[in-house]
């Protein structure tokens, strides 16, 4: 396939599965089912966090948070009392329990109170060649309350390597505008060209058959390879190929 068959090909699966028939089998639903941004930033950001598994399962257990959170993420963050985080213990998906959930939720109302949202504490360290440094950053802001060493490994550090998947995922989710109603671009201050694509076994699997990707393994290394292929079909906007190695991978086996 040449440059431009290929392009051709991947513009034509993104239209394909960038719709809105794409949110019924997704965890992208789960923030889909507000209207108000910090509520949206909340349910997305704890909803990719357990996006890893089988995803109707990851679904069902982002509901349970939801109500867990009584249908109301920012008001719970921002107004919970201790007792409130005791009915999260018995929460569970895979190794994230309800110990992590309690931390994640005084981390985000630490986010909220000291540094002035989510999309400000990325914003701050985003910069037009990607967001690898602002996920750092994020993460050591996120963590600067009190907290056991094992619930860190919940969000990546792509400055230690890692491909970040989940949160990079989440990132196109608030960041990216695709005119169809998937994902939200409710953070104007950064820009789609910068994002990342959300890098697991499929959208690997796939961009190596393509020729899009050579590295083996699926790490920081590799993402940055697959960004670079990514930004020459599409500088402003690479992160809508993820739609196509996604759907290509996941939906027809490619």
């Amino acid at each position: 396939m040449t440059k431009t068959e290929l392009k051709d090909f991947l513009d034509a699966k993104v239209e394909e599965y960038n719709n809105p028939k794409f949110i019924e089998s997704d965890p992208i639903q789960i923030p889909h089912q507000f209207s108000k941004k910090e509520d949206i930033e909340i349910a997305g950001f704890l909803s990719a966090t357990i996006a890893w598994g089988n995803r109707k399962s990851i679904i069902n257990n982002a509901n349970k948070m939801m109500n867990l959170l009584e249908q109301s993420p920012y008001d719970f963050v921002m107004n919970h009392q201790e007792a409130d985080l005791q009915k999260l213990e018995h929460f569970v998906h895979r190794t994230f329990n309800g110990h992590d959930f309690a931390t994640f939720i005084q981390g985000l109302q630490h986010i909220y109170k000291n540094h002035n949202g989510l999309e400000a504490v990325f914003s701050k360290h985003a910069n037009t060649t990607g967001l690898q440094s602002a996920i750092h950053h994020f993460k050591s802001a996120f963590f600067e309350i009190q907290h056991l060493p094992r619930t860190q490994k919940h969000i990546s550090d792509p400055l230690k390597n890692s491909a970040a998947k989940r949160i990079n995922m989440y990132l196109r989710w608030m960041v990216r505008n695709d005119n169809t109603g998937v994902d939200f671009g409710l953070w104007k201050s950064i820009s789609p060209s910068a994002l990342s694509c959300p890098l697991d076994v499929h959208s690997g699997n796939v961009a190596r058959k393509l020729d899009l990707l050579n590295r083996k393994q699926n790490d920081g290394k590799a993402l940055k390879e697959l960004d670079e292929a990514l930004r020459r079909l599409d500088p402003s906007d690479p992160v809508k190929y993820d739609f196509a190695l996604f759907g290509l991978g996941v939906f027809e086996g490619f």
